[in-house]
C-alpha cells in the first residue's frame, strides 16, 4: 500500500478492490481521518491489521475481505462508533471476538467467515440491533450456540456452520426473526432438539440449511408453508417423518425449491407419487441412506429440470424407471446400493448431459446398451456388483472425456475390446471379478493418464502386453488370478508412479524385473505362477546364468570340474547319511511328516539342540494345550517348535486335528508346517517362524503400530485364507478360533493364520455338524455358544468381530451386560465413525480424514455384515475378500 495516500488527509473513499497490492497494510492510513469508505479486499495484503486503523473516526465501511492479513482484530476498531459494515472474511485472523464489538451498535453488516476466530461469541452481541446479515461461518467458535443472535430481529442472514457450537433452536425463532432470509447452522459440533414448528413463520426463509447435526424428532410439515424456499438441507441427522407423503406433498407449495436434501435420514418410508409435483425449478435431489423401500416412482421423470439425483444406499426394488429418459438435463445419477433388478435398456441413453453414472451394487442383469457410447458427455461410470453378463460393448471407445469405467463382479463375458484404447481421458478402470477371455489388448498401453487398472480374477491369456510400460502415470496394476503367460516385460521398470503390482495366480516364467518400482514390491505379489526367478527378496529361485556365448572348451572344462567334485562328494556324502542312519535308530523317537510329499525330517535331538532344550528364554507364546518355541536348526533356518502338553487328554486329540487338517492345506496365508515330531512322550509340530509376532501384539503394545493400510492388508490376507479354506479345499475346513493372537505376521507383514488345534472337517454331504468344544470368548457365533452347532458361517463371524477389533483397538471381552463390540459399533455407523476408529489411526488435523473415515466405514460395514445373528444372512468369505479388495482401492486413490 502506498505511503503517500497518508497526505490526502480530506479522501472519503479510498477502493483498491480486486488489484494485485501486496505487503502490509501501512499504519499511516490512520491519518486518513476523514476517510467514510475503506475497500481494499480481494488483494494480496499480509501481516496485520494495524491499531491506528481505529483513527478513523468517521468510518462506516471497512472491508478488508479475502486477503491473507493474520493476527487479532485490534480493539481499536471497536471504537469506531459509526462502523456500519465490517467485512474482514477469508484471511488468516484468529484470536477471540472480544466483547467490545457491542459498542458497534450502528453494525448493519458483520462477515468474518473463514478465519480462525476462538472462544465464544460474546453475548453482548445482542447490543447490534441494526444488524441484518451476522456470518461467522467456517471459524472455531465454541461454547453454546449464541441465542441472543435470535433476537435481533432485523436480521435477514445468520451464517454459524462449521463452528464448535453446542445448544438447541429456540422454540420461538419464528416470532423473533420475523425478516430472515438465510439460515445456516450447518456442522455444529452438538445442536440437538427438534425443528421447531415456528419456523414456518420465518415467512421470508429462502435457505434453511440445518446438516451434519444431530437433531432429532419428525420433519414438520410445516416447511412447506415456506413458499419462498429454494434451498432445504436436512443431510446427515437423525430425523424422521411420521407421514413422509405428507411432508412431501407440501413441499409442492414451495414452487421455487431448486435444492433438496434428506440424506443421512432414518425415514423409514416409501417416495411417494408426489415427489413428481415438486416445483420444476429442481434441480438438485438428495434422498441417500434413508432407508427407503418400495419401487422408484415413474413420476420422477417430471422433474425435468434436475441436474443431480441421488437415491442411493436405500432398499429400492423393481426396475429403473423408463419415464428417467425425461431428465434431459440431468448430470448425475446415484441409484448404487439399492436391490434393483431388470435390464438397463435405452433409456439412460437419451439423457445426453449425463456426466456419472452410478449403478453399482444392484441385481441388475442383461446386457450393456450399445448406445451407451453415444452419451459422449459421460465422465464416471459405476456399475459393480451386478449380474451383467454381456461383452463390453466396443462404442464405448467414443467416451473420450470418460475418467472411471468399474464394471467389476458382474458375469461379463468376452475379450476385451481394442476400443478400450481410445479411452485416453481414463484414470481409474476397474473389470476385475468378470469372465473375461483371451489376451489383454496392446491397444490399452495408450492410457496415459491410466493410474489404477485392475483386470485381477478374470481368464485372461496370453502374455502382458510390452506396451504397458507407455502408461506413464500408472500406480495400480492387478492382472492377479488369470492364465496370463509369458514374461514380465523389463520394460515396466520405467514406470516411476507403480506401487503396487500384483501378477500372483498366473502362468508367468523368467525373470522378476528388480530395477525402478520392483525395488519396493512384495514377494507376495508373484507367487503361484509357473516359473518365475530372480532376486531372494521375490522369494523365487535364482535365474540361471547364460550360456550362450560360452565355447565348447569351457563347457568341457566345466563338466570335467563337475565329475571330479562329485567324486569327492558323493562317497563323503554316503558317509554322512550312514552316520545320521546310526544315530537316527539310537534315537528314542520318530520324526513323522505331515504328508508324503515333505521332504524336511527333523529328529527329536534337533530339534532340543534348536530350541536350547526348549529353554524358557526361547518360549515365544503358550496356548490352551502346549507351549510355542522358537528355534534354530543347524542351517541356520529360523523355525517355531510347537510342543503339545500330553498332560492334558485333549492335547492328543488336538496334535492329531492338526496333523489331519494341515496334511493338504497349501496356502501362502496359512502358516507352513515343515513336519511333525513324534513319540509317546512327547508330540511337537515344526513350523515356519513369523519374526514379527500375531496381529495382537501390534494392537496392543505401545512398542508398534500399524496403520490403515497395513490393518487392512493384514485382514484380506486372513480373509484369503478362510476363503480358502471354506471355498478352495476338496473338504471345507472349520478354522473354529479365529482371533488376533492366532494370526502371525512375516518378515513382510504377511499375514498367515494358525492353530488348528480344534478345528473340524466337513463331510461331502455336511453343512454344520456338532461339537462340545468352545472357543475363545467373544469371537464365538451364537449358534456355536448355544447349541455347539458350527459351520463355516462360525469363522465368518469371528472373522467380522475380529475384523472391528482390528479398527477400533477394543476387545470383544471389555463389553459388559447387554452392550458388546458389534452393538457399540452399530449404533455409532456411518455418520460417528469418529466416535469408534481407533484413535491412533486418525487425527481430527489429517487432511484426509473425511476420505480415511469413509474407508474405515466401509470396513465397519463389511464387518457388521460378517457378524449378522442368523448363519444364513451373513456374508460369505468369498465375498469378504472381494470387497475389501476394492476398499483397498478406495484407499489407494485417497
Amino acid at each position: 500500500m502506498p505511503t503517500s495516500l497518508s497526505n490526502c488527509s480530506q479522501l472519503q473513499l479510498l477502493s483498491l478492490f480486486g488489484n494485485n497490492f501486496d505487503g502490509p497494510v501501512h499504519n499511516e492510513i490512520g491519518r486518513l481521518r476523514n476517510l467514510q469508505t475503506l475497500e481494499i479486499g480481494y488483494n494480496h495484503f499480509t501481516g496485520i491489521i494495524p491499531q491506528e486503523i481505529g483513527n478513523l473516526v468517521n468510518l462506516m465501511d471497512l472491508n478488508m475481505e479475502n486477503n491473507q492479513i493474520t493476527g487479532s482484530i485490534p480493539i481499536s476498531i471497536f471504537n469506531i462508533s459509526s462502523l456500519q459494515s465490517l467485512l474482514l472474511w477469508g484471511n488468516n485472523l484468529s484470536g477471540i471476538l472480544p466483547r467490545d464489538i457491542g459498542n458497534l451498535t450502528k453494525m448493519q453488516f458483520l462477515n468474518l467467515k473463514k478465519n480462525r476466530f476462538t472462544g465464544e461469541v460474546p453475548k453482548d452481541i445482542r447490543n447490534l440491533v441494526e444488524l441484518e446479515e451476522f456470518d461467522v461461518g467456517f471459524n472455531s467458535f465454541s461454547g453454546s450456540l449464541p441465542v441472543e443472535i435470535f433476537n435481533i430481529s432485523r436480521l435477514r442472514t445468520i451464517q454459524l456452520s462449521d463452528n464448535n457450537l453446542s445448544g438447541t433452536l429456540p422454540p420461538n425463532i419464528g416470532s423473533t426473526l420475523p425478516d430472515i432470509e438465510i439460515l445456516y447452522l450447518a456442522s455444529l459440533t452438538n445442536l440437538v432438539g427438534t425443528i421447531p414448528h415456528s419456523i414456518s413463520n420465518c415467512s421470508k426463509l429462502t435457505d434453511l440449511e440445518l446438516s451434519d447435526n444431530k437433531l432429532s424428532g419428525l420433519i414438520p410439515i410445516s416447511l412447506g408453508y415456506l413458499t419462498h424456499l429454494n434451498f432445504l438441507n436436512l443431510w446427515g441427522n437423525n430425523l424422521t417423518s411420521d407421514s413422509f407423503l405428507s411432508f412431501l406433498a407440501s413441499l409442492t407449495n414451495c414452487r421455487n425449491l431448486n435444492f433438496l436434501s434428506l440424506s443421512f435420514n432414518p425415514l423409514n418410508a416409501m417416495l411417494p407419487v408426489s415427489v413428481g409435483n415438486f416445483s420444476k425449478s429442481l434441480v438438485k435431489f438428495y434422498a441417500a441412506v434413508c432407508n427407503i423401500n418400495g419401487q422408484i416412482p415413474n413420476e420422477v421423470g417430471n422433474l425435468s429440470s434436475l441436474l443431480d439425483l441421488d437415491l442411493s444406499n436405500n432398499n429400492f426394488i423393481g426396475s429403473i424407471p423408463t419415464s428417467t429418459s425425461n431428465l434431459r438435463n440431468l448430470q448425475r445419477l446415484y441409484l448404487n446400493n439399492n436391490k434393483l433388478t431388470g435390464f438397463i435398456g435405452d433409456n439412460l441413453c437419451k439423457l445426453q448431459h449425463l456426466g456419472a453414472i452410478y449403478l453399482g451394487q444392484n441385481q441388475l442383469s442383461g446386457s450393456l446398451p450399445d448406445c451407451l457410447g453415444n452419451v459422449t458427455s459421460l465422465r464416471e461410470i459405476h456399475m459393480y456388483s451386478n449380474k451383467f453378463s454381456s461383452n463390453i460393448p466396443t462404442s464405448l471407445g467414443n467416451l473420450k472425456d470418460l475418467m472411471v469405467l468399474n464394471l467389476s463382479s458382474n458375469n461379463m463375458v468376452g475379450s476385451l475390446p481394442p476400443e478400450i484404447g481410445y479411452l485416453k481421458a481414463v484414470t481409474y478402470m476397474d473389470l476385475s471379478m468378470n469372465q473375461f477371455t483371451n489376451g489383454i489388448p496392446r491397444e490399452i498401453g495408450g492410457l496415459q493418464n491410466l493410474e489404477i487398472l485392475s483386470l485381477r480374477h478374470n481368464k485372461l491369456q496370453g502374455s502382458i502386453p510390452d506396451s504397458f510400460s507407455n502408461m506413464v502415470s500408472l500406480g495400480y496394476l492387478d492382472i492377479s488370478h488369470n492364465n496370463i503367460s509369458g514374461t514380465i516385460p523389463m520394460s515396466l521398470e520405467k514406470l516411476q508412479y507403480l506401487k503396487y503390482f500384483n501378477v500372483s495366480v498366473n502362468k508367468l516364467y523368467g525373470e522378476i524385473p528388480s530395477g525402478g518400482p520392483f525395488k519396493n514390491l512384495s514377494s507376495q505379489f508373484f507367487i503361484s505362477n509357473e516359473a518365475l526367478c530372480g532376486l531372494s527378496r521375490f522369494s523365487v529361485p535364482p535365474c540361471p546364468t547364460s550360456s550362450r556365448h560360452r565355447s565348447n572348451r569351457k563347457r568341457l572344462l566345466l563338466l570335467f570340474l563337475l565329475l571330479g567334485i562329485a567324486l569327492v562328494l558323493v562317497p563323503i556324502a554316503f558317509l554322512f547319511l550312514w552316520i545320521r542312519y546310526r544315530r537316527g535308530k539310537r534315537s528314542p523317537q520318530r520324526a513323522d511328516s505331515l504328508s508324503n510329499t515333505t521332504a524336511e525330517r527333523i529328529s527329536y535331538y534337533e530339534l532340543l539342540h534348536a530350541t536350547d532344550s526348549l529353554s524358557e528364554s526361547n518360549l515365544i507364546g503358550s496356548g490352551s494345550f502346549g507351549s510355542v518355541y522358537k528355534g534354530v536348526l543347524r542351517s541356520e533356518t529360523a523355525i517355531a517348535v510347537k510342543v503339545f502338553n500330553l498332560q492334558l487328554e485333549a492335547a492328543f486329540k488336538s496334535f492329531d486335528t492338526e496333523c489331519e487338517v494341515l496334511r493338504s492345506l497349501r496356502h501362502r496365508n496359512l502358516v507352513k508346517v515343515i513336519t511333525s515330531c513324534s513319540n509317546l512322550d512327547f508330540k511337537a509340530l515344526v513350523l515356519e517362524y513369523m519374526p514379527n509376532g500375531s496381529l495382537e501384539k501390534y494392537l496392543y503394545s505401545h512398542n508398534y503400530f500399524l496403520d490403515i493400510r497395513q490393518r487392512l492388508s493384514i485382514m484380506t490376507d486372513v480373509a484369503c485364507a478362510l476363503e480358502y479354506l471354506h471355498h478352495g479345499c476338496s473338504l471345507p475346513v472349520i478354522h473354529c478360533d479365529v482371533k488376533p493372537s492366532n494370526v502371525l505376521l512375516d518378515e513382510n507383514m504377511v499375514a498367515h493364520l494358525s492353530d488348528f488345534g480344534i478345528s473340524k472337517l466337513l463331510g461331502e454331504d455336511e453343512s454344520d455338524l456338532y461339537t462340545k468344544t468352545l472357543a475363545t470368548f467373544g469371537y464365538i457365533a451364537p449358534e456355536y455358544g448355544l447349541d455347539g452347532l458350527v459351520s463355516i458361517k462360525c469363522d465368518v463371524y469371528s472373522y467380522g468381530i475380529m475384523l472391528l477389533e482390528t479398527f477400533t483397538r477394543r476387545k470383544p471381552s471389555e463389553f459388559e451386560g447387554d452392550l458388546n463390540l458389534k452393538q457399540w459399533v452399530s449404533y455409532s455407523l456411518p455418520e460417528a465413525v469418529m466416535n469408534v476408529i481407533d484413535a491412533n489411526l486418525v487425527t481430527p488435523m489429517d487432511h484426509r480424514l473425511q476420505k480415511k473415515l469413509d474407508v474405515v466405514a466401509s470396513i465397519m460395514k463389511v464387518a457388521l455384515d460378517c457378524c449378522v445373528e442368523s448363519p444364513a444372512t451373513r456374508t460369505n468369505m468369498k465375498d469378504v475378500v472381494g470387497m475389501l479388495q476394492k476398499i483397498k482401492i478406495q484407499l489407494l486413490a485417497c
